[in-house]
């Protein structure tokens, strides 16, 4: 971009200028705004300043040319539409100036009120407000307060530190009570504070103020905890915040005035009715912060009822034009309301089905939409369990249940010390009197947050409601002591350490670990809960979309399954077959020992003996599975075990044989075993002799199993069963491995199939990054491919996965090198190149080639979009992963078609 174009670039939108459709550019609060405007709603005078001018501030560390010209340009305009300028002591103009990203961060990043206040403003706002000179220097110290922490990071408990001292001087611990005196004194001392920490005066020179505001909020987009956010919720580190610039209004002017949030239906559970919080006499960052608890909403009926009127109104108004559960910001300044935000509002997992379920009965959505408005990471929070109260159990508080759940564990008081214990494998309850951003780190590691303080709409429940965090907020009769480390409660001291139980829909508290049961959810999968007939709305409403998500979606879900157990669960889940059967883990318990006489064997009748041992055990395996899946396809993966995992690790053979044999004992066996395993020991097992590769080397072994899944399919048949066995063979890096393997196979699997009419199916898992590159040519010999996505993530990077997420996968997601693990979710651009690659010159080689996946991101929500995109016909994970499976591939699906018609 040329100097000339930076100059005429446009940086900032008047809010008549936007429409909700501009979240890129002018962020979510920006373009919401902008579409309240649009839509006659009353919403104060404003303009916002671009993403786009945040990037190039943050690209270059100074504001982009032509940004000041056309701040200036807006500002004057904005002047005369309200008839005021800002700061001028007669008559002030005030602003806020807020951030606003294209995803809501809340709580991340910046926001300074009030900004136009100075030494001789305030006199003029007094006699602005009819000579109210309490709320012009009450609003004064709030400014002064955000911008010192917010711009010029002053410790904002110093600010908090002198208003308890304020209010103990006046014997009170209600801010209400200070009077303009007080407030006034307050004032002097805030800018002692903002002098000793800056070296420099408050500044006077309103333009100032309103320059250093816009920068911190730019800056803010980088700040520490909302990094940590973005990564968390996997928000992109290079979108930039938009900033707002909104002519004040005042809901700190009285008992007539206040402030609020309101939400078109309960975040929590989904259902219908008003639900919000309202603080009388107060600014908007009193309700998130939970300085003092708010009233619920309708309550404002009684306190103003005009304005109680056209704030439903407005929210009716607001739902169906969103057509979605709509959060919303206003406040009342005597008497007259100003609607200051609404946003589609974050719920907890059960109201987004629920919700998603209603907006389809009411015909603003389609069943698509529902579908769209749902995801597999909400799904997986239903199906956690929930405490089980048929014991003695009494709660010792009620506070508001602010985010679903059931979480036990030890108190801490402090972020860190969550953080610490949480590092330690320690499940902890994070309990503030009411959390900050600050509290991010900590309320991340904690397993639920618990606060004495705020209610719905506070940090602590938007913020855990965001995480799927259970959390308890505003359980007042909890008296919280941080420097002490403790709380009190009905008589009760709770030290830091004590365990302590918390659930977050119906806000109740308990002291000591409450046991928990199977969720609702969990019983409707397993088939013990028919939901025609439950009351309960949640399941009702998962049924219904997970009918649709099926009949959507075209990718199959099959499940990890190594037993007839782990078989019938997932096929109670929703399975539609096995993609993955680890042989291995068949082996283990009291058979290890016959693997391990396999392994060491050195004479070929040794050999014989032991796959004889193993033959029908393996039999008995199959014909378990096959029974349970019946008719459904099982995909058996040949053996395929590092061999450490079945010899005996060498340092400690070499020990117990020395020291047998400083005693003098019979050691021969010992020796020869120990002979053995130094023979075949690995510096590296995972890159050694395993899968095919061990097939090949140990005579018998691989032919063994295909036996064994013949007889048993063909048992199974002849009981009047179906029986589909897929055999895969692992590890292949060349196609003439796979080739000596199948020509052997088959002419096993002809001897014993017969006329029983089984059909099995060879086939290969593609894990070692060769095998994708030369895909084309094993298709040649492969009637079907499984993506073994641990493994091609291993040697597609090159490291360790039993290593290297303790070693420095925390450093590389601190410095945002992953955003996410990559054996979590699929690295698209590296392995996932690997697997297009491979699915293409696969079909092409072979029309119709059958392509699954079986690693662990076969369950992973982003990964299912990205195996659909690439056109594979099933995904195969955990039995407990399938619905969520099942759920993103119809999520997928409606997507794509959605895209398409667009």
């Amino acid at each position: 971009m040329t100097s000339q174009e930076t100059v005429d670039h446009k940086y900032v939108y008047d809010f008549a200028e936007g429409n909700r459709d501009l979240k890129d550019l002018l962020g979510g609060k920006g373009a919401n705004l902008a579409e309240m405007t649009n839509l006659g709603l009353p919403v104060p005078p404003g303009f916002t300043i671009t993403t786009e001018a945040c990037q190039a501030y943050l690209a270059t560390g100074r504001e982009p040319d032509g940004l000041a010209g056309q701040i200036e340009a807006h500002l004057e305009s904005l002047e005369r539409g309200m008839g005021r300028r800002l700061g001028d002591p007669h008559d002030p103009l005030l602003v806020s100036v807020r951030s606003g990203a294209k995803f809501s961060m809340p709580g991340m990043m910046e926001t300074v009120l009030n900004v136009g206040l100075n030494d001789r403003s305030v006199v003029g706002l007094a006699a602005q407000a009819g000579g109210n000179e309490r709320f012009a220097w009450d609003s004064y110290r709030r400014l002064i307060q955000m911008f010192g922490k917010t711009v010029c990071e002053v410790p904002g408990e110093e600010f908090e530190h002198a208003l308890d001292e304020a209010k103990r001087a006046r014997g009170t611990t209600s801010d209400l009570d200070l009077d303009a005196d007080d407030l006034r004194g307050l004032v002097d001392a805030y800018k002692k504070i903002f002098l000793k920490h800056t070296g420099r005066d408050f500044p006077q020179e309103p333009r100032e103020q309103l320059d250093l505001a816009i920068r911190a909020v730019f800056e803010s987009w980088n700040a520490e905890r909302a990094v940590l956010y973005r990564r968390q919720e996997r928000i992109p580190a290079d979108l930039g915040t938009a900033v707002n610039v909104v002519a004040m209004v005042f809901g700190n002017l009285g008992p007539d005035s206040g402030t609020g949030v309101a939400f078109t239906r309960d975040p929590a559970s989904g259902a219908q009715g008003i639900y919000g919080d309202y603080l009388a006499n107060a600014q908007g960052e009193d309700v998130v912060a939970g300085i003092r608890n708010t009233v619920p909403l309708q309550d404002l009926e009684r306190l103003d009822k005009r304005s109680y009127d056209e704030l439903l109104d407005i929210m009716a108004r607001l739902e169906g034009h969103y057509r979605d559960l709509c959060d919303i910001e206003f406040t009342i300044e005597r008497g007259k309301l100003w609607m200051l935000q609404t946003r589609v509002g974050k719920r907890t997992a059960a109201a987004a089905f629920v919700i998603a379920g209603q907006l389809v009965d009411e015909g603003l959505i389609d069943l698509d939409e529902a579908l769209h408005r749902v995801n597999g990471a909400q799904l997986a929070q239903l199906m956690f369990p929930r405490f089980q109260l048929d014991h003695d159990f009494e709660p010792v508080a009620r506070g508001v249940g602010a985010s679903p759940g059931a979480a036990s564990g030890k108190v801490v008081f402090t972020s860190a010390r969550a953080v610490e214990l949480a590092a330690e494998g320690e499940a902890v309850i994070l309990v503030r009197r009411e959390t900050n951003p600050d509290d991010l780190n900590g309320m991340i590691a904690a397993r639920g947050i618990l606060t004495s303080r705020g209610g719905k709409t506070s940090h602590a429940a938007v913020v855990a409601r965001g995480m799927g965090k259970t959390c308890v907020s505003g359980a007042d009769e909890i008296d919280v002591n941080v420097p002490a480390k403790r709380f009190t409660v009905a008589g009760q001291t709770v030290h830091e350490g004590d365990v302590v139980s918390i659930d977050g829909t119906t806000g109740k508290v308990y002291l000591g670990e409450v046991p928990v049961t199977p969720s609702e959810v969990v019983r409707y999968f397993e088939g013990t809960l028919d939901p025609h007939e439950a009351d309960d709305a949640l399941v009702k409403a998962v049924h219904r979309i997970m009918t649709h998500a099926d009949a959507a979606r075209r990718l199959a879900v099959r499940a990890n399954a190594d037993t007839g157990t782990d078989a019938a669960r997932a096929r109670r889940f929703g399975a539609q077959g096995i993609g993955l059967c680890r042989t291995e883990h068949m082996f283990l318990g009291d058979r290890r020992e016959l693997v391990e006489r396999l392994i060491l064997a050195r004479t070929d009748t040794e050999r014989a003996d032991a796959l004889a041992a193993l033959l029908p055990l393996q039999r008995d395996d199959f014909v378990e599975i096959f029974r349970e899946m019946d008719g459904l396809p099982v995909t058996v993966r040949l053996i395929d075990p590092p061999l450490h995992e079945f010899l005996p690790p060498l340092e400690q053979l070499a020990v117990d044989v020395a020291v047998a044999q400083e005693r003098g004992e019979d050691v021969a066996k010992e020796e020869a075993l120990l002979a053995a395993v130094r023979r075949m020991h690995e510096e590296n097992p995972m890159l050694g002799l395993r899968g095919v590769r061990l097939g090949l080397v140990i005579p018998g072994l691989f032919a063994m199993q295909v036996r064994a899944i013949a007889e048993a399919a063909v048992r199974v048949t002849r009981d009047g069963g179906s029986a589909c066995p897929e055999i895969m063979v692992p590890l292949v890096g060349a196609v003439q491995e796979l080739e000596t393997v199948r020509a052997e196979a088959e002419k096993i699997i002809a001897e014993v199939v017969g006329d029983s009419g089984v059909e099995v199916l060879i086939g290969t898992m593609i894990e070692v990054p060769r095998a994708a590159l030369t895909a084309g040519q094993i298709a040649e010999a492969a009637q079907f491919f499984s993506f073994g996505t641990n493994d091609l993530t291993q040697m597609g990077w090159g490291f360790s996965r039993d290593d290297v997420e303790g070693a420095f996968f925390w450093r590389y997601l601190e410095l945002g090198i992953f955003g996410i693990s990559p054996f979590e979710s699929i690295d698209r651009d590296g392995v996932g190149r690997l697997v297009r690659i491979a699915a293409e010159e696969g079909r092409a080689a072979r029309p119709g080639l059958k392509l699954g996946v079986c690693g662990e991101h076969g369950g992973d929500p982003e990964s299912v979009h990205f195996f659909h995109s690439v056109g594979l016909d099933y995904v195969s994970c955990s039995p407990f992963r399938v619905p969520v499976a099942r759920l993103e591939a119809g999520r997928a699906a409606v997507e794509t078609v959605g895209s398409d018609s667009r």
